[in-house]
């Protein structure tokens, strides 16, 4: 596997090819499967991810603690705001619906995490409908995103508890820009500056669920990674480049991570889980788990 996005990159323009195309290849050699193969396991991914927004969207779904729940049908058939009928709320909601079957133990696909796992599919199969992609599309996407994720365990680490929900949410931003920006016709180059314009706006993002739970604010979070994916999608698509290599801002999010006070590493112990809201939520929820 790439230990660097520009290496990617650079093999991916020098033969006129896609990262999705590269990343397919690698995963091949590396695991001795067939490109086929790979390619039929991230459609039984993107199946599991899809279905997860479905069952999300129905309202239907509560955490244990009752924290989290309904909230991505609010969006679905709620009063139209200033982003109603546009791709951007159409994520938004889908980002929810993840996050929202996540915290009632239902099936995700933990891209990267489970706590960030609503950005990627909110991203991907939000844009998919609005531009009528096919699962084939998709599946490609998935295989880019697949190679962003990997660079990023690699040089830092996709996991809160080691670098905050940078780590996640922030991965996962990335990751959807980098995808998306490929499916959408993007150039390597052009994706891995939709990654970089991603990550730098999700630096010194803390983790701090409240009870140590992966539901608030982790389920806002992931609306707001998919928000700062679009955007970073947006302005890589419009030729917009961002100074600093993908590679090196992924490597910053690692060392802000290594240095991040041990109370915003998912431990709930600072930022909103540490409020007084926070705390009493906390205790009056995880005595609501207890008697579930």
């Amino acid at each position: 596997m790439y230990h660097s996005l520009h290496e990617a990159i650079r093999d991916a323009e020098a033969r006129g090819v896609t990262l999705a195309t590269v990343a397919l290849e690698i995963e091949s050699r590396d695991q001795g499967r067939t490109i086929e193969d790979i390619r039929e396991v991230l459609g039984r991914a993107l199946a599991v991810m899809r279905h997860a927004v479905e069952q999300g969207l129905t309202g239907d779904l509560r955490s244990n603690s009752g924290l989290v729940g309904g909230d991505a049908a609010k969006l679905r058939t709620g009063p139209a705001g200033p982003l109603a009928g546009t791709v951007f709320r159409d994520v938004l909601m889908r980002a929810l619906a993840v996050q929202e079957v996540n915290a009632a133990m239902g099936v995700i696909v933990a891209a990267p995490t489970a706590g960030g796992a609503g950005v990627l599919p909110a991203v991907l199969l939000g844009i998919a409908k609005q531009k009528g992609f096919t699962d084939d599309q998709l599946i490609s996407a998935l295989a880019t995103a697949g190679l962003i994720g990997a660079v990023v365990a690699q040089r830092a680490s996709l996991s809160g508890a080691e670098g905050g929900c940078q780590a996640e949410t922030g991965a996962a931003a990335g990751m959807a820009a980098g995808a998306a920006t490929e499916m959408l016709g993007g150039t390597p180059s052009q994706a891995g500056h939709a990654v970089a314009l991603a990550q730098q706006g999700t630096l010194g993002l803390v983790c701090d669920p409240l009870g140590g739970l992966v539901e608030l604010p982790c389920v806002f979070r992931n609306a707001t990674g998919a928000a700062i994916a679009l955007a970073a999608i947006e302005m890589a698509m419009a030729g917009i480049t961002f100074a600093i290599p993908a590679d090196e801002v992924i490597d910053t999010m690692g060392e802000i991570g290594r240095e991040m006070d041990v109370r915003y590493r998912e431990t709930a112990g600072g930022g909103l889980a540490a409020t007084p809201t926070g705390r009493r939520l906390a205790k009056e929820r995880l005595v609501q788990i207890k008697r579930v």
